[in-house]
């Protein structure tokens, strides 16, 4: 590697990874030093996220970064979000914390609505309705002792920059997915919180990408052999909004889908979209980088997969997610699809008994084999992803032509021609890791080895990777629920 390196951490629902890079006017190299899984444990209290082996991960990751370049300048970190952990007066974490899926949630939801109602709230936050935002996590564990001993609330990419750094604060992109910021004026909601009998004093300063935060502690230093003049930078700390800055894009008339455990699809605007019209349609209003917006809804995403492939592993019958895609796109179309946002496929569970439920429930047949499960859950992602793209272009009124598909599923190859098929439209596929990417974008450019815009930076990744691009062939799918 050259001089001035930088490290990406990217902390995902599923996995976490840190990579090492360095980018320039004609260069945009990455390249991954350590990955690990992130899987929730489940305690008598509920499911929670393993935190402190997080932690250990990403140190080891350090090392493992310093190791292939002591010259490493600058560190960011995104992560999902919503989480939080909770630090006591003395800095100490209060409890492992509560993972997004655990069940206590929808208690929340409730409370929330009965001080705040719906509309009000969307006109504040403009966040999409999900039970597991942070303000709903934070109204169903009122009264807890861990909430009243706590000082202050780091969300998860902010605890882990605490421990490396010894410095609280968030950044406004991984904040803006708490329900807690102001969508208009991106400050913290502080008379929402007066309202809900939470205490203003948790929420810590906000940041933007592309700041300097502060250089690492000096037991980081010594256990990873970094250099002492590594820092840490803030970066889209929300990981779509990372993935999102590495849309390879030209022009404004695109639409995105981050496509991982969830799939987030939308487009990028200038101002939030607050009307009730977009409450109703369950659209969010999230930060972007550069204080663009990132209008979107979330669909369940690749978490369909996931939990059905460790559903067969679990049973003894594990089997090949390759050879089974291959074998689903050899499978007419027309067969049975579900949907994916339905609230039964949120928790961890038997997805394959879920799935056939739910096809019973619309009189349509059970998959009779893996290959068509497989087949039956790429078919309703990709009609999910047209229908929120359909409501995405009515409620903004932004004309698309083209549709990014980033991250793991952009490998999907079976995924991205139904895809363009549902929505009618070209589908250009790739990066897989545009999440660690955009963290290096910005941090090159905050350091000074790339200029520009958003824009400018696409232009670097269309410049740098190779895409695939997927034509729509003209086979429409058609709901059944």
């Amino acid at each position: 590697m050259t001089a001035a390196s930088i490290a990406a951490i990217d902390l995902g629902a599923s996995s976490g990874r840190v990579m090492v890079g360095a980018a320039g006017p004609r260069r945009l190299n990455l390249r991954e030093v350590h990955r690990f899984p992130n899987d929730p444990v489940e305690l008598p209290d509920g499911l929670h996220w393993d935190v402190l082996r997080i932690e250990h991960e990403v140190v080891e990751g350090l090392r493992l970064a310093a190791r292939a370049d002591r010259d490493v300048v600058s560190v960011g970190i995104d992560s999902w979000g919503v989480d939080y952990g909770l630090l006591d007066a003395d800095g100490r974490l209060l409890g492992n914390p509560y993972h997004y899926r655990d069940g206590r949630t929808k208690a929340g939801v409730q409370a929330v609505h009965e001080v705040v109602p719906p509309e009000r709230l969307y006109e504040r936050n403009g966040l999409q309705q999900m039970p597991f935002n942070t303000i709903y996590q934070l109204a169903a564990s009122r009264g807890t002792a861990e909430l009243g001993g706590a000082a202050t609330l780091l969300f998860m990419s902010d605890l882990v920059a605490f421990w490396l750094t010894g410095t609280t604060g968030t950044e406004e992109t991984i904040a803006s997915t708490s329900g807690l910021l102001d969508a208009r004026h991106r400050t913290w909601a502080v008379d929402l919180l007066h309202e809900l009998g939470l205490a203003t004093g948790l929420l810590p300063p906000i940041g933007r990408p592309g700041e300097a935060v502060a250089g690492l502690r000096r037991p980081v230093l010594d256990a990873t052999g970094m250099s002492s003049t590594a820092g840490l930078t803030l970066v889209g700390s929300h990981d779509t909004a990372s993935a999102v800055v590495a849309v390879p894009a030209l022009g404004d008339d695109f639409a995105y889908i981050s496509s991982g455990t969830w799939s987030l699809v939308g487009l990028e605007l200038d101002t939030p979209v607050l009307t009730e019209a977009s409450r109703i349609a369950n659209f969010t209003n999230e930060r972007g980088v550069d204080g663009r917006v990132r209008y979107l809804r979330n669909v369940m995403g690749l978490w369909l997969l996931q939990e059905t492939m460790r559903s067969w592993e679990r049973s003894g019958a594990a089997a090949d997610l390759d050879a089974l895609t291959r074998a689903a796109a050899t499978l007419p179309s027309g067969g049975p699809v579900i949907d994916p946002d339905d609230g039964a496929f949120l928790p961890p569970g038997d997805m394959p008994a879920r799935i056939a439920d739910a096809c019973r429930r619309t009189d349509q047949p059970v998959p009779t084999s893996r290959p068509a499960l497989v087949r039956c859950i790429l078919d309703s992602l990709a009609l999910a992803y047209a229908r929120a793209l359909a409501d995405a272009r009515r409620l903004s009124g932004r004309q698309v032509r083209v549709i990014h598909v980033v991250g793991g599923g952009s490998r999907n190859t079976l995924l991205c021609q139904l895809t363009a098929d549902a929505c009618g439209l070209p589908v250009v596929a790739g990066p897989v890791e545009a999440t660690a990417l955009g963290s290096l974008l910005v941090q090159a450019r905050a350091h000074g080895q790339l200029a520009g815009d958003i824009e400018a930076l696409r232009a670097l990744v269309r410049k740098t990777h190779e895409l695939r691009r997927f034509e729509p062939s003209g086979h429409l799918l058609e709901p059944h629920f």
